[in-house]
C-alpha cells in the first residue's frame, strides 16, 4: 500500500523539486504518507484518516494530527502569511500525481491545472498557463479543474478563506503518473515543459497585472 498511490504521490517530489531549483524557491514537502493522516484535508474531515488509520483512537489520532499534520500545515500558512504582510501577491503551487486508474476507470488527461473558479485571477493564471505548455507540449491532454474540482476541500480551498485574492493565488497542478512510473525520459521532458511554461506565464501575468 505505501508503494502505491494510495501511500503517496509517485513523482510530485521530484516535481516540486525541480519547479523550486528553477525559481529558487524551498518546497515545503510532507513526507508522511496519507495512510497515516492526508494534510491536504480539512482537519474536521473524516477523510483526512484512511482505512488503515481510522481504527486509531482519539489519543492516538490526535497525537498524529499534533505530530504530523498541523505542523506542516502551519509551516505553510505562516509563511504565506508573512509574505502577504509585506505586500507582495504570493502565488501558491501545490503540486500533486493522480493515478492513471482508478475504480477501472482510465484518467485520459496528461495533467489538471485547479483552482477556484469564483476567482478571476486564478482562472486567468490557468489558462494562460495551460496554453504556454500545451504550445511547449502540443501532444498533452492539459484539462482545467481535472481529475479534481479546485473549490474541493483541499489546503488551498482553506487557504483562499485567509487571505485575500489581490495577495493570494492558490494553483494545484495535477500530474499524470503514468509518466513517472513508466516513462522517465518523457517525465523529464513533461517537467521541463511545466517549468519553462510557467516561467512564461508568471512574465506575462506580471506585464498584465
Amino acid at each position: 500500500m505505501l508503494r502505491s498511490h494510495r501511500g503517496y504521490d509517485v513523482g510530485a517530489m521530484e516535481l516540486a523539486g525541480t519547479v523550486a531549483k528553477r525559481f529558487g524557491a524551498v518546497p515545503f514537502s510532507s513526507t508522511v504518507t496519507r495512510l497515516l493522516v492526508d494534510v491536504n484535508r480539512s482537519p474536521d474531515n473524516p477523510a483526512r484518516f484512511s482505512e488503515v488509520s481510522r481504527v486509531l483512537t482519539a489519543s492516538e489520532k490526535k497525537s498524529v494530527m499534533n505530530n504530523h499534520y498541523w505542523p506542516w500545515r502551519q509551516e505553510v500558512e505562516s509563511e504565506i502569511g508573512r509574505l502577504c504582510r509585506t505586500g507582495k501577491k504570493v502565488l501558491h503551487l501545490s503540486v500533486h500525481t493522480f493515478t492513471p486508474v482508478l475504480d477501472e476507470k482510465v484518467r485520459s488527461a496528461d495533467a489538471g491545472l485547479l483552482y477556484d473558479p469564483a476567482r478571476k485571477g486564478e482562472g486567468l493564471f490557468c489558462r494562460r498557463w495551460k496554453r504556454r505548455l500545451q504550445d511547449l507540449q502540443p501532444s498533452l491532454n492539459v484539462r482545467l479543474n481535472y481529475p479534481y474540482a479546485g473549490k474541493s476541500d483541499g489546503f488551498t480551498t482553506h487557504l483562499r478563506s485567509l487571505f485575500m485574492e489581490k495577495f493570494y493565488l492558490g494553483i494545484e497542478i495535477e500530474v499524470n503518473q503514468k509518466y513517472a512510473l513508466r516513462r522517465p525520459g518523457r517525465w523529464k521532458e513533461i517537467q521541463r515543459a511545466i517549468v519553462n511554461s510557467l516561467d512564461l506565464t508568471l512574465k506575462e501575468y506580471e506585464r498584465s497585472t
